[in-house]
């Protein structure tokens, strides 16, 4: 049995996308600053490898969000994991401020995070995955300090346990696809669409749909427009058309970290509020210049009396079948709802993400759990759950909190400041924890 499988951890990290590594960058500089030598953590990722969102990770499309929003900045603006120390490492900084540009491509910001993910690798265990977290067997509840997680291998073989005092469960966003219609080679959701696509021969791709109204729904159809110029390509939109990201300064307001504060301990009517007033910054809403292009793309097809590009507004599947090798999907169309069926080559549902939601990871854990009049977690300030007195040990989420922390819950908006306030709970609990030890040693006591 190696040391990672007999340790108890102060952290154990479930997932390792940017928020967990971000959280793992905070806790190396407590170490580095030596305000935090004695936080050990680990993390546990199912994937091989780091990578987030590469299967959307289209030619030339650009962040929705500032370079300055990294991993790190807003939360330690000196930071050697900053997004202009890696431009500086990789000898593009000069062009980059050339560029006169707030916003890098998905691609380079990629490869930012993976430049970061290599600086903290020997605290991840790639393809590894928690099966479940419990109480430690044997153990009185009012005993139970640390956690017991067990760990699968690639191959889904249960291999190993840790034990942790805190958790952060971080597994990411669920795809959402309209209802009972299910992913096959043919019908994809965003989340695969570069691997499901690069599958496929491109000549045979001849007509093809891409059901959705937000921001990925209309870069897939600028893409499978553009490399397609043999394809009917058609967009399947709920709305009347693509709507507008508002990303004007006071709405972008929304994101700071005070507003976290704001929504937090404001009132039903306030959080109410914030929902109805500025859900268009994020939600179903598309960036003014691919909206454009795509209406120029469109006008110029009528100037050329060429009929490529289709928008069904308010249209909505209702069924997809399989007919030999095509798609039949049937749609409802239009303001009268009228039913139609089309044949596609290929179907991709940009039908956006459910929340992500640890219960069947907290297992019987989850009765220690409490929850409020909707069912959903009740959440501490710092991301942690509220439990039952009788666990001292943390469940944070990284995700999931959007009720009790607003629309920057899973964003990365606010991904740096959120991890130092996850690590600074870690640390004062790690302190708090220590003074008990030795006040119950003094008295011949245990504590875990």
């Amino acid at each position: 049995m190696s040391k990672r499988e007999h340790e108890i951890y102060d952290v154990v990290g479930i997932g390792f996308g940017p928020s967990n590594l971000s959280l793992a960058i905070a806790l190396e500089e407590y170490r580095a600053n030596g305000l935090g030598n004695e936080i050990s953590s680990l993390f546990f990722e199912r994937q091989s490898s780091f990578g987030w969102h590469r299967n959307m990770l289209l030619p030339s499309t650009t962040m929705q969000i500032s370079f300055l929003k990294d991993l790190v900045t807003f939360r330690n603006p000196t930071s050697s994991f900053s997004f202009i120390a890696y431009l500086h490492a990789s000898g593009r900084l000069p062009q980059f401020v050339n560029n006169q540009d707030f916003f890098p491509t998905r691609q380079e910001f990629h490869q930012y995070l993976e430049w970061a993910q290599t600086r903290v690798a020997d605290r991840v265990a790639y393809g590894s995955e928690v099966m479940s977290i419990r109480l430690p067997s044997g153990d009185a509840p009012e005993r139970s300090g640390h956690l017991r997680l067990e760990v699968a291998d690639a191959t889904g073989r249960a291999g190993h346990v840790v034990e942790a005092r805190n958790v952060v469960i971080s597994t990411g966003l669920v795809p959402s696809m309209p209802g009972g219609i299910e992913r096959d080679e043919r019908v994809w959701h965003s989340s695969e669409f570069l691997e499901k696509y690069r599958r496929m021969n491109p000549g045979e791709l001849r007509r093809v749909a891409v059901v959705g109204a937000g921001q990925s729904a209309a870069e897939i159809t600028r893409f499978l427009y553009d490399e397609l110029p043999h394809a009917q390509v058609y967009a399947v939109i709920p709305s009347y058309g693509y709507s507008l990201a508002d990303d004007t300064p006071f709405a972008n307001q929304i994101f700071d970290p005070a507003a976290v504060d704001d929504y937090y301990f404001g009132t039903e009517q306030t959080r109410e509020a914030f929902w109805r007033y500025h859900r268009n910054t994020n939600y179903s809403v598309v960036d003014d210049e691919v909206i454009r292009e795509l209406y120029r793309k469109s006008y110029d097809e009528d100037v050329r009396g060429v009929s490529r590009l289709h928008f069904l507004n308010l249209s909505r599947v209702t069924d997809v079948k399989r007919a030999g090798a095509e798609t039949r999907v049937s749609l409802q169309v239009g303001p009268d709802a009228e039913v139609r069926e089309l044949d596609f080559d290929a179907v991709v549902c940009a039908t956006g993400y459910n929340a992500m939601e640890p219960t069947g990871l907290l297992g019987d854990l989850d009765r220690h759990c409490l929850r409020d009049e909707a069912g959903r977690y009740r959440m501490e300030r710092d991301y942690r759950i509220v439990t039952t007195p009788e666990i001292q040990c943390g469940i944070y989420l990284q995700g999931g909190t959007e009720h009790t922390h607003g629309l920057t819950s899973s964003l990365l908006s606010n991904i740096a400041v959120r991890s130092g306030e996850i690590a600074d709970s870690i640390a004062a609990r790690r302190v708090g924890q220590s003074a008990g030890q030795a006040i119950l040693a003094e008295v011949g006591g245990d504590i875990r």
